[in-house]
């Protein structure tokens, strides 16, 4: 399996990289991925000249290329004026719009403050959903007094953890008795169908259904003849 770290820290080194080193090492603890880092501020240039051009230099599409192929993906960004940084938009403007279909990311962001720490919900995760990715539920946001802290040790582990286990496909066992099972669950859906077909089939307006079996069809009485049975009893 492929990991995929993007990082737009801008500084080297930086908080950015060292938040998504973190959570690389955390999603590392539970699978065996294979981590590759992309450091934005490495292609900016490259990114400046595909949104002019629309064509990616070699490079940027190594790495455009890599991120669709991954498995997982960890995106931190710096917060600028309470949201992502440009370069961090840029890079995942110029993405394919399929390329993060169903991909599960964990989301990361560093700032000077505590005030901005909603910046991963109300900027990155509507961001993320809208290239229909698979969003985890834990984003990590560390300010400058988060660090060395317990509390951002422990969302740390926990994000990493979630990564890995979206990461890691659900082994699907076949075998004659969960094949049974499965045709016994369609059978009786399929009765049920049936069944429920029947019972909500439509009354004449001059009759009665009074057979809801399928096997003998729907037999609708006139009105006045079962009037007359019933003034018989």
């Amino acid at each position: 399996m492929k990991l995929i770290v993007v990082s737009a820290g801008l500084s080297s080194p930086s908080s950015t990289r060292l938040l998504a080193d973190r959570l690389t090492a955390a999603t590392l603890r539970h699978t065996d991925a294979e981590p590759e880092v992309i450091e934005l501020r490495d292609l900016a240039t490259e990114i400046a000249q595909h949104l002019v051009t629309g064509f990616p230099p070699a490079r940027l599409a190594t790495a455009l290329d890599a991120v669709a192929a991954a498995d997982g993906l960890i995106a931190v960004t710096p917060v600028f004026a309470a949201s992502y940084s440009g370069l961090f938009k840029s890079f995942f403007d110029v993405i394919d719009k399929d390329a993060l279909t169903g991909k599960p990311v964990l989301l990361g962001a560093t700032g000077g403050t505590a005030r901005h720490s909603l910046v991963t919900e109300h900027a990155l995760r509507p961001l993320f959903t809208h290239l229909r990715a698979l969003v985890l539920p834990t984003a990590v946001y560390a300010a400058s007094q988060d660090w060395g802290q317990e509390g951002l040790a422990q969302r740390t582990a926990r994000a990493g953890a979630e990564l890995a286990r979206f990461m890691t496909p659900t082994p699907q066992h076949t075998t004659p008795d969960t094949v049974r099972a499965h045709a016994h669950d369609a059978a009786a859906d399929a009765a049920v169908d049936v069944d429920t077909a029947a019972a909500i089939a439509p009354r004449s307006l001059t009759g009665a259904v009074t057979s809801v079996d399928p096997a003998d069809g729907f037999q609708v009485v006139p009105f006045a003849q079962r009037l007359a049975a019933l003034g018989a009893r």
